[in-house]
Formats: structure tokens, C-alpha cells, sequence
């Protein structure tokens, strides 16, 4: 049990999807102007990023390694996380119309987040059996939408910050990243 507490703290904390493997910028810098937005995407993300290394790790180490197809990871994996953002696409369309509506073409965008993608690839390379790999993702993808939450309040707080005005808009953003990034860094002696 405590193995798999490491495993989930280590990928939420430590190893924190956006500002340690600099993973999934693209949505953590266009979706979180506001909070509902922010942690919808995070929340979707979640969704999507447990879901696919559920479907994933098996397919990998019960069809395509047995079947000498390994080689083909990248391009089943992408196929799966295509087909469970659809799913999630069409569940938001009818159960929170506005957050779908707010989402606009970030919703699609889960397809191509590099995050996705990565956390599936990073369990088959930890060696993780299936329950370790559901617990890293699903710590990942925690991380992942503790990055947006903090990055939208952070986003909260410039809009009423005095910003120097060589510093306005994208820039104070990368910025302020790069100092959660650094913040984030301080988790590195959590575990050993």
C-alpha cells in the first residue's frame, strides 16, 4: 500500500506532469483564464488519462507484445485516447451543455495533449503491473488538475496585478509558470 501511496504522490507532487515533464502547456496555458474552465479541462483530462491507461496497459501487454506488434504503441495509443475523448466529447454535449460550450476547441484538443499520451507511454516504460499503472495515472492526472486550478487563481490574481507593460498578457504568464515550476521543485525531497 505504501508502494502505491509513493507512486501517486511521486506523479502528482514530484514528477508533476506540467511543471516537471513540461507536458500539456498548450491547455494549461489556453484554459485557464477562468477557474470553471480550468477545472473542467482538468477534470475531462482526468477522465480521459485514467480511462486510456486503463484500456492502454492491457492492450499493449496482452494483445500487441504477445502478438510482436509493440512497435505499433504510439499509433494504438493514440487511436484509444481519439475514441475516449469522443466519448467524453459527447457526454459533456448533453450533461453540461455550457461547460462544453466554454471548452470550445480545447475539448478536442485532449486528442493531440501530449500529456495523455505521455502518462500511458511513461506506465509501459516504469515497468508498472496494471493497478500501479492506474494509480500513476491517475496521481499524474491529479497533478495535472492541481497545475490548472493553481495556474488559473494565479491568473486570477495578474488581472489586477500591476504588470509592467513590457511583461503584459503571454509573457507574466511563462513567467509565473516558471515560478510554479520552480515551487513545484521543492517537492523533489518528498520522496526518495
Amino acid at each position: 500500500m505504501t508502494d502505491l501511496l509513493k507512486i501517486f504522490l511521486q506523479s502528482m507532487l514530484v514528477d508533476n506532469v506540467v511543471f516537471a515533464q513540461y507536458l500539456a502547456i498548450c491547455p494549461f496555458i489556453g484554459m485557464t483564464s477562468e477557474t470553471d474552465k480550468a477545472t473542467g479541462m482538468g477534470l475531462a483530462t482526468t477522465f480521459v488519462i485514467v480511462l486510456a491507461t486503463a484500456v492502454t496497459w492491457p492492450l499493449y501487454k496482452l494483445v500487441m507484445v504477445p502478438l510482436g506488434l509493440g512497435f505499433l504503441q504510439t499509433l494504438m495509443f493514440i487511436l484509444v485516447i481519439a475514441s475516449l475523448v469522443q466519448l467524453v466529447e459527447f457526454y459533456l454535449k448533453k450533461s453540461a451543455p455550457a461547460l462544453y460550450s466554454s471548452m470550445g476547441i480545447f475539448l478536442s484538443l485532449i486528442t493531440t495533449n501530449c500529456a495523455v499520451l505521455g502518462i500511458t507511454i511513461n506506465c509501459i516504460g516504469k515497468g508498472y503491473n496494471y493497478g500501479e499503472s492506474l494509480v500513476y495515472a491517475l496521481g499524474s492526472a491529479s497533478g495535472f488538475l492541481i497545475a490548472m486550478v493553481v495556474m488559473s487563481g494565479v491568473r486570477s490574481k495578474l488581472k489586477i496585478a500591476d504588470v509592467p507593460a513590457s511583461f503584459k498578457g503571454t509573457p507574466i504568464l511563462y513567467v509565473a509558470a516558471g515560478l510554479l515550476s520552480l515551487a513545484f521543485l521543492g517537492f523533489k525531497g518528498l520522496i526518495k
